[in-house]
């Protein structure tokens, strides 16, 4: 057995935490880009915070999930302000814009030279300027990954800028700041979470290490998802699927994730739809393929294996099986109101594109098995 774990140099976790910005930041620089969602506004305790220990800043607002512009523009501000440090404070957008620009200060050239996908996915010849990522949201668990995902409108996809390079040097997870999200996002983020915590315990990559992130997670997740959405200042379930987001992006940095992302990022780069309702969305559909797959194909397969111990970490119940995880599934996507990815635009005549692109994406090489193109053709449809 070989396997490798890296994360974030630093994680602190818990209820007030932000009070210790100030000095987790005078460790890493003098003046910090501070990269927000759409409302800067929001980042005013961040930039009181810094302000008090007479930290300089200069902000720059993400007004969606991030495109490769951003990156480049946000890079191009950073140093022209003479930022030395990035903080991101936000959703995965903001979280994963910061990693990039981050990424860009330090590394020169086209950003073509370093994407995956539409680039030529060569390596970062610098280490990124170092970063401090504070989620507001529990669902991406971009504090802990080592790649941002970009938009690229010009190609109408999605892809990754990665590095080991890029992991924050500190990790900042405060669940109250979580607690003012809207049932909504709070359930579409949720499942997010949930998602990376099935894909990487499913994943043909796992190893022991992801495996205790991801048994720890799924259990705190199973038990507080739904009381999140239904009572936003319930604390312990805003703390449970902090911790929940937390592990599933130490999980997935590690042993990857599956098909849902697989198809999750070409849809996000075709249509404006938000990915933590896309990967709601697609989890039941895929679930079931690939147990069916896996049945069929591999039926002496870990992976098939684990179906049944999924089913016992999401429902409590200690002889659950398989099929009872995934009507688990379907019955939280459908309490919770997920919409179709028709609601987002897409119909039966985007399938050829889609199913071509998903099948190339770098999710796809975790997914506990190969699907072919039939399969994710009937996922694809399944989920419309």
């Amino acid at each position: 057995m070989r396997f490798e774990f890296a994360t974030a140099n630093r994680i602190l976790f818990g209820a007030g935490v932000l009070a210790e910005l100030p000095a987790a930041a005078r460790a890493l620089g003098r003046r910090a880009l501070v990269v927000t969602g759409r409302n800067p506004a929001r980042a005013q305790p961040v930039l009181d915070l810094l302000a008090s220990t007479g930290l300089a800043t200069t902000t720059f607002a993400v007004a969606g999930e991030p495109t490769t512009d951003d990156a480049a523009y946000g890079a191009e501000q950073a140093r022209a302000a003479g930022c030395d440090f990035v903080i991101g404070f936000g959703g995965g957008s903001a979280l994963d814009a910061a990693k990039a620009i981050a990424a860009l200060i330090t590394n020169h050239g086209d950003l073509l030279d370093y994407l995956e996908v539409i680039g030529r996915a060569q390596p970062l010849a610098h280490p990124a300027a170092p970063v401090i990522a504070i989620p507001t949201t529990a669902g991406t668990g971009a504090e802990v990954t080592r790649n941002a995902v970009l938009a690229s409108p010009a190609h109408r996809v999605k892809v990754s800028l990665r590095s080991p390079h890029m992991l924050p040097r500190v990790a900042l997870v405060d669940p109250t700041l979580t607690h003012a999200l809207s049932p909504e996002l709070t359930a579409t983020t949720g499942l997010d979470a949930l998602t990376q915590l099935i894909e990487p315990y499913l994943s043909c990559r796992a190893n022991p290490m992801t495996d205790a992130l991801c048994v720890e997670g799924l259990r705190r997740a199973a038990t507080s998802l739904w009381a999140a959405v239904d009572e936003g200042s319930n604390t312990l379930a805003r703390e449970n699927m902090a911790i929940a987001s937390l592990f599933g992006g130490l999980a997935l940095a590690n042993a990857g994730l599956g098909a849902v992302h697989g198809f999750a990022g070409p849809i996000g780069g075709m249509f404006p739809a938000p990915h933590g309702a896309v990967c709601a969305a697609l989890l039941p559909h895929v679930m079931r393929a690939n147990l069916t797959a896996l049945r069929l194909r591999a039926p002496e397969s870990e992976s098939l294996r684990r179906f049944d111990d999924l089913a016992r970490l999401l429902t409590g119940r200690p002889h659950a099986t398989a099929e009872e995880a995934l009507r688990w599934i379907h019955d939280l996507v459908a309490t919770l109101h997920i919409p179709r990815l028709s609601a987002y635009g897409l119909s039966a005549g985007d399938a050829p594109a889609v199913v071509a692109a998903a099948a190339k994406a770098s999710s796809m090489k975790a997914n506990p098995l190969p699907l072919t193109d039939d399969e994710l053709h009937a996922i694809y449809t399944r989920a419309l």
